[in-house]
């Protein structure tokens, strides 16, 4: 069989649009690399304008086309703002075909430890932002009868830990939002996944105030996750063909005995 270069193959997200929020860093920047890379022009959400406008460039310079929209994940007008510059796109073609849920924050400590000042916050962007968003865009997808949503959530929110209790309580409830919005929805063509990270390397552990305890924890693990591995997770799910559904998808080191 004679090669190919990967250059030739088909990108199979050509024509589709994505909306990525949390791009700024981390999973949501790598995601929508990925997707990007499979031909999807990518709507960039985040609060961070001047990280957005970069990813923006770096994607236009590889041949991709990006949008960067600048806003707060937990506010129900910048998500609204977001989901009309994405059909207001001239790339997008008047219309968006997939949104990852991905914006979201962590708290260092357990149920007893853990800052209770910053509960609210935390509810705001993790579970109502992510509410508020799925609610929109699940409307819109379940009309068009063809597209994906997919939720990022944790390890946590399914095998919860007492020293993160709280943080993991938030995705305990993103997670049964996703299922049941799955339920809904998936007759009409959608399809809504849930991916469950496991510990990944980013500036997430820092930004939560997680402590050289954690670390120590963490580096028992062996080699731990990156952000581009869930990214080609995500980017794998979402080139399968519509009528199969990776619904859950649950990322881990190899070496994670826990959680």
């Amino acid at each position: 069989m004679p090669y190919e270069s990967p250059m030739k193959r088909p990108m199979l997200l050509a024509g589709k649009t994505a909306i990525v929020t949390g791009a700024s860093s981390g999973i949501g920047r790598e995601t929508a690399l990925a997707l990007a890379g499979e031909g999807a022009n990518v709507v960039l959400a985040a609060r961070r304008r001047e990280e957005l406008v970069a990813l923006a460039e770096e994607i236009a310079k590889a041949g991709g086309k990006a949008l960067p929209v600048s806003g707060d994940a937990g506010s129900v007008e910048d998500i609204e703002k977001l989901l009309a510059a994405a059909l207001a796109w001239e790339a997008s073609g008047g219309k968006y075909d997939i949104v990852v849920v991905n914006a979201g924050r962590g708290l260092a400590g357990s149920l007893l430890t853990s800052d209770e000042s910053q509960w609210e916050a935390l509810y705001k962007i993790n579970v109502l932002g992510a509410a508020h968003l799925m609610r929109r865009a699940g409307a819109y997808l379940k009309e068009r009868g063809t597209g994906d949503l997919v939720v990022v959530s944790s390890v946590v929110g399914r095998n919860i830990s007492p020293v993160s209790g709280f943080y993991g309580s938030s995705k305990f409830a993103v997670s049964g939002m996703a299922e049941a919005l799955r339920r809904e929805i998936c007759s009409a063509g959608v399809r809504v996944t849930t991916v469950m990270p496991g510990v990944v390397l980013s500036g997430f552990q820092k930004v939560a105030g997680y402590s050289d305890d954690f670390a120590k924890f963490a580096g028992e693990m062996g080699k731990l996750l990156e952000p581009g591995d869930l990214a080609e997770g995500i980017r794998w799910l979402l080139t399968l063909p519509q009528h199969v559904h990776v619904n859950e998808i649950m990322i881990r080191p190899t070496g994670a005995m826990y959680p």
